[in-house]
This record gives C-alpha cells, sequence and structure tokens, in this order.
C-alpha cells in the first residue's frame, strides 16, 4: 500500500494547528539509522486510508518529497467527537529485522460449526487481534481463524490455529489464549460468566 507525505519545518501546537486547518495531519516517521522526520499528509487521504484494516497491519511504502521509505503505522491520535485525525507516527521498517505487529483475526467457518448447527449456540469472538513477531517481508494482512471444529465443550485456543510461515506470537509465557468460545442463546449472565472464567482457566492450563 502506498501513501503520501510531505516533510514540514514548522513544529509546536500552533504550526499544527495550521496545518489542520489546511485540511493536513501532522505526524513523525522515526526509526532506523536516520534521524526522525516530521511530515505532513492529506487529512481525507489518510483518513480513508485507515478504514482499510490493511492499512493497520501491512508494511507501507511512503512517498515523502519524491523518495519512498517502507514504513508501519504505529499510532493514530483522533479528535474526541469529531471525525478528525489530529496526528500519526510511523515507523522505519528494515528488510532485516523483525518486527513486533498487531494483525487481524479473520474468523471463518462458525455457523457451520457443531455449537452451532447442533447447539444453536452463539460464538463470541474473544480476541480480534494478535501480536506477532515476524520480518517484515512475511507480515500478513490477517489471520484466519477456522472455527469449523467449534464445540460447546471446547474454546479456540491460539495454539489451535495455524499460523503464516515466519510469524510467531508473542504472549505472556505459559499462556494459551482463547481466541473464541461457543455461548448457549438465553443461557443466563451467571452461566455466560462462568463459561468464560472456564475458558480462561483452560488458555492458563495450557
Amino acid at each position: 500500500m502506498q501513501i503520501s507525505a510531505q516533510t514540514r519545518k514548522d513544529v509546536g501546537t500552533s504550526a499544527s494547528r495550521r496545518l489542520r486547518r489546511a485540511k493536513q495531519v501532522p505526524g513523525i516517521v522515526y526509526g532506523g539509522e536516520a534521524a526522525p522526520v516530521q511530515i505532513a499528509l492529506d487529512h481525507n487521504a489518510l483518513y480513508y486510508a485507515l478504514r482499510v484494516e490493511a492499512f493497520h497491519s501491512s508494511i507501507l511504502d511512503m512517498d515523502i518529497d519524491g523518495k519512498t521509505q517502507r514504513v508501519l503505522l504505529r499510532n493514530v491520535q483522533w479528535h474526541p467527537y469529531k471525525q478528525q485525525v489530529l496526528h500519526v507516527d510511523f515507523q522505519r521498517v528494515a528488510a532485516n529485522q523483525k518486527i513486533n505487529v498487531k494483525v487481524p483475526l479473520h474468523f471463518i467457518n462458525a455457523e457451520i460449526s457443531p455449537a452451532v448447527k447442533l447447539n444453536k449456540a452463539v460464538v463470541n469472538q474473544v480476541m480480534t487481534e494478535i501480536e506477532v513477531s515476524v520480518l517484515p517481508k512475511d507480515l500478513p494482512e490477517f489471520i484466519e481463524v477456522d472455527l469449523a471444529e467449534l464445540t460447546m465443550d471446547h474454546s479456540m485456543h491460539l495454539s489451535g490455529i495455524k499460523l503464516p510461515k515466519g510469524v510467531t506470537p508473542v504472549v505472556a509465557p505459559g499462556t494459551d489464549p482463547v481466541l473464541a468460545s461457543a455461548t448457549l442463546v438465553g443461557a443466563s449472565d451467571a452461566d455466560a460468566g462462568e463459561a468464560a472464567d472456564g475458558a480462561a482457566a483452560e488458555g492458563e492450563a495450557k
């Protein structure tokens, strides 16, 4: 994916306000051996790019004053009540250095799982993304979680999915996070809470 930016010399609160009035977004590019660079981006172009899931978990080709750098989106600051981007951070990436990135999870086949077909259960997506360590060339846009075998007796854990080549999950030692579980329709809040607690305990025990 590509995005364009221009370097900016004026920094500070007043300069940032002027940029925003001009429909631009202040930002910074940092990392690697080069010094941090203050940049400005077109607000509308950035706003619509941010609505694309892959923009958040892909290596981006950023054109800065005609020169391309490979970067990763690291932080976005939004206005508290307006649909306005206030500031963005990008990190330079090197081809031979691993990076830690949060990658979205895409759940498939829940509708054909025994939990849904036989028990009429509702599938709860406990996690929507996981942090991974990966080389830039191996970074996936998303990770697929196949729920076709999900039953009422078992939750889907991180250990139960096949990760893409070169992708290593970043989790606390000795843990196996629950990604999805099933809850019976109409179950009481207490039952749902017990199911969630049981799934969490199961994850810690693995």
